[in-house]
């Protein structure tokens, strides 16, 4: 795979991003350094891995702001990687990953999706395109709570959980739940709005215009994190033609 296009005019200024620490994922060294050598140009600090074990044992070490993960690797595959780091974070927050891969199907994007990445970028791409893409993810974890900004400092509470809007801080009997920044923001919507039903057309408008599918696929996601039993939801029902709402539990 060959990055594509030249380096262009800064839509961020790099003073901006120095403190913004990128986990580069890939086994192919050649395309690792060709990403971490535009990252670092483009004013990120950037460390690679070059298998899901090696970035297991930097995550231990360190923090990251957001990781780039390639999906096809030897061993343990991004998908596997990617669950791994939603299912079993050995570390207190949210790492948002976006997910490199030639298999561009509607299923293998949707598989993504389903292991915990919060974006996905086909190859080849520009390289422009992947730090665009950073950033939005950096700053649709950093929007979350500002969506909710009317509710800002507001706890809700549905069942045995809590969910500080203004932090995004989502507890279960006063243990923290890791949630992508895709799930979480998913939840603040419902969240807002308790006990009425929104539809999927306003829930995609409100995720950044994603397709009403990929508004199913973050609910299928969410329930996991958060329902005993996801099939028979207890929290987040959908109501035919009404949509989906977040139910107190009461």
């Amino acid at each position: 795979m060959v990055l594509r296009g030249k380096h262009g005019n800064q839509q961020f200024c790099a003073m901006s991003r120095k403190d913004t620490h990128i986990l580069v994922v890939d086994d192919d060294s050649r395309l690792r350094t060709l990403l971490e050598e535009y990252l670092v140009r483009e004013g990120y600090e950037v460390t690679t891995a070059e298998s899901g074990a090696a970035a297991r044992a930097l995550l231990e070490k360190e923090m990251f702001d957001a990781a780039v993960i390639d999906v096809m690797m030897p061993h343990e595959s991004g998908v596997e990687l990617t669950k791994f780091l939603r299912e079993t974070p050995p570390w207190p927050y949210h790492l948002p990953v976006l997910m490199l891969t030639s298999q561009n199907e509607p299923e293998d994007r949707i598989t993504g999706l389903e292991s915990g990445a919060d974006d996905y970028l086909g190859k080849p791409f520009e390289p422009r395109e992947l730090v665009l893409r950073i950033e939005s993810l950096l700053k649709r974890g950093q929007g979350a709570p500002s969506a909710v900004q009317k509710l800002a400092g507001a706890v809700v509470t549905f069942g045995e959980y809590t969910l500080t809007l203004e932090t995004g801080d989502l507890r279960r009997g006063g243990s923290f739940i890791n949630l992508s920044s895709g799930e979480l923001n998913l939840l603040s919507i419902l969240a807002r709005s308790m006990d009425i039903p929104i539809t999927r057309e306003e829930i995609a408008q409100q995720l950044n215009g994603i397709s009403e599918r990929s508004v199913d696929v973050q609910v299928t996601r969410l329930r996991k994190r958060i329902e005993d039993n996801p099939r028979r939801p207890r929290y987040i029902k959908a109501m035919w033609g009404k949509g989906y709402v977040l139910r107190s539990g009461e």
